[in-house]
């Protein structure tokens, strides 16, 4: 045991109170966030009154999580805990799609459709025809790889954000590779949105001088036996918020191109090809 508690080895005495038999993993947690976290405290010299603040913020983020709100994701996105997590968990060869964060939209057991199937059922935004390949390193077609895709509409909400507005699964569905490895579906070009900023995060960002906003983006979740599964974005390439993500989600690899096809009612197209990377690949 170290003692009493001195500003000199506060680390060590409250390391100290951690039984032996614990849980190996959870020791090592615990003891390098109280190191982290007082190394902090004492970097900064944090004040009373800064710290009564703090836990403030704390409380509000608790009392405003709900089963469609979960603000402590919001402000693990926001101060880029979320990717940086992602990035250290999915590391990838050079040349393999990337992942990027999952967002709280997506929803389980979404409708199955058929390759070039519109996903869109509210007949808002400007059409695209998004297509590609779904192939290995080696640009070998993969198939049966299943791919799920949802994104907002024109005005820059998700479904589930507005369930008596938007049709059911408007803009939502899973495709299912054949043997050469291609997907097509139509949805629209998306459109950039502001995360939830009426709650403390949004506070946040605002005392920063930070906007809330997210890029255009279509999000995909890839799976295919065999493979890591793939959780990710492709992104509108000039949308004005492509450099300053309030979640960082954006990588270079993930800016899709958007061409101008005016082909009947298809009025944008957005080819991109994803690759899959062998399950014991990059860990």
């Amino acid at each position: 045991m170290t003692g009493f508690f001195t500003e000199e080895r506060s680390v060590e005495t409250v390391n100290a109170r951690m039984g032996k038999h614990i849980n190996p993993r959870l020791a090592e947690v615990m003891a390098s966030l109280v190191r982290h976290l007082h190394s902090f405290v004492k970097d900064i010299h944090l004040t009373t009154d800064e710290w009564e603040i703090a836990i403030g913020f704390l409380t509000k983020a608790g009392q405003i999580c709900n089963a469609e709100r979960q603000e402590f994701i919001l402000l693990s996105d926001t101060l880029g805990l979320s990717m940086l997590v992602d990035a250290i968990n999915n590391r990838r060869p050079i040349g393999a799609t990337e992942n990027t964060v999952l967002g709280p939209f997506h929803v389980v057991g979404a409708p199955e459709r058929k390759m070039g199937d519109t996903i869109t059922l509210d007949g808002k935004g400007e059409s695209c025809l998004f297509e590609g390949c779904v192939i290995n390193a080696h640009g070998e077609p993969i198939n049966g790889a299943r791919i799920d895709v949802w994104s907002d509409n024109a005005d820059g909400f998700y479904d589930v954000q507005q369930p008596d507005i938007q049709p059911k699964w408007n803009n939502r569905g899973i495709f299912t590779t054949g043997d050469d490895g291609k997907y097509s579906f139509v949805g629209i070009k998306p459109v950039s949105y502001p995360i939830p900023n009426d709650g403390p995060v949004g506070q946040m960002l605002s005392s920063l001088g930070r906007h809330p906003y997210r890029p255009a983006h279509m999000h995909y979740i890839i799976t295919a036996p065999g493979y890591q599964k793939i959780v990710t974005h492709t992104f509108v390439g000039d949308d004005p918020y492509i450099t300053s993500d309030t979640v960082f989600g954006v990588k270079h690899t993930l800016v899709a191109p958007f061409e101008r096809i005016n082909d009947g009612s298809t009025i944008w197209r957005s080819p991109f090809n994803f690759v899959v990377t062998p399950c014991d690949e990059g860990k």
